[in-house]
């Protein structure tokens, strides 16, 4: 059955869907068949894909096959290992957002290259070829950086701190740690997190992912941890190569030894504004 939809050419019905959002295309795909066809349409999709998409795509540690933009988009809508597997790319399927995860090794962790206080192992449910345990410290500290450049302009990020307890761990429900995040050098967010749930100070649950003051690990889909980091705003146009966001986790203060954190990586992506 037509539709007075199905009047308009299909190239003015692609130039609209290209100004609407990925989930909002495949939804008025459902109006007309025309409109249908032009969803399909490589016009669409590559709007859709980031700018330096070609840049991403040569930075794959697999190459992707794809037969249409719409495929490729779709592909690169589930994580993709780059830069020789030390980070993983991943654009939000509903709004093509992009994000990263940063792998340990890619990050800044204290004494990680001595053997008495951090090994680095590979286990069979991490993206990663290497995962980062924590044996033994009473000085813990955790940095991550990368250019806003590579990220989505206009945006709210949150950022998260992938981990595991081993069942080994020990010293890490005694005092919380601190987070914060920094842009161009300056501190646009702190607050701290705890990685066990034993700490005394953190009995009164408030909402998920937070007890007290304090954020504490929620599980995610993949079978890893996370605690939420901080947010921060992604301003710009995508262009400022020389803007960086650093993201800092660490207990200093407590002079306790402790063990048995599994550290995967950092991710920074989107926050959905509810």
């Amino acid at each position: 059955m037509t539709t007075p939809m199905d009047s308009l050419p299909e190239h003015c019905v692609a130039a609209i869907l290209a100004l609407a959002s990925p989930e909002d295309a495949c939804r008025l795909a459902l109006m007309s068949r025309t409109f249908r066809s032009a969803a399909q349409s490589d016009v669409v999709w590559d709007g859709f894909l980031p700018p330096d998409c070609n840049t991403v795509l040569a930075r794959l540690v697999r190459p992707l096959k794809f037969g249409s933009k719409k495929e490729l988009y779709l592909s690169l809508c589930q994580p993709q290992l780059i830069d020789s597997g030390r980070k993983s790319f991943m654009l939000e399927r509903s709004s093509g957002k992009i994000s990263y995860v940063l792998s340990a090794r890619e990050l800044s962790i204290a004494w990680s290259n001595e053997p008495m206080y951090w090994t680095w192992k590979s286990v069979p449910d991490s993206r990663f070829q290497e995962v980062a345990e924590l044996r033994t410290t009473d000085w813990l500290e955790i940095q991550g950086q990368m250019p806003t450049a590579m990220l989505s302009p206009d945006t709210l990020y949150g950022a998260y701190l992938i981990m595991k307890i081993s069942h080994r761990a020990y010293g890490l429900d005694v005092m919380p740690s601190q987070s914060s995040i920094e842009l161009q050098n300056e501190v646009v967010c702190t607050g701290t997190a705890v990685l066990q749930q034993g700490h005394r100070e953190s009995r009164n649950r408030r909402r998920p992912g937070v007890e007290g003051e304090a954020k504490v690990p929620m599980e995610r889909e993949d079978g890893w941890m996370e605690v939420e980091l901080g947010e921060f705003f992604n301003g710009g146009g995508g262009g400022h190569n020389h803007e960086v966001v650093k993201v800092s986790f660490k207990e200093v203060k407590g002079y306790q030894l402790k063990g048995g954190l599994v550290i995967e990586g950092i991710e920074v992506r989107p926050k959905r504004i509810v």
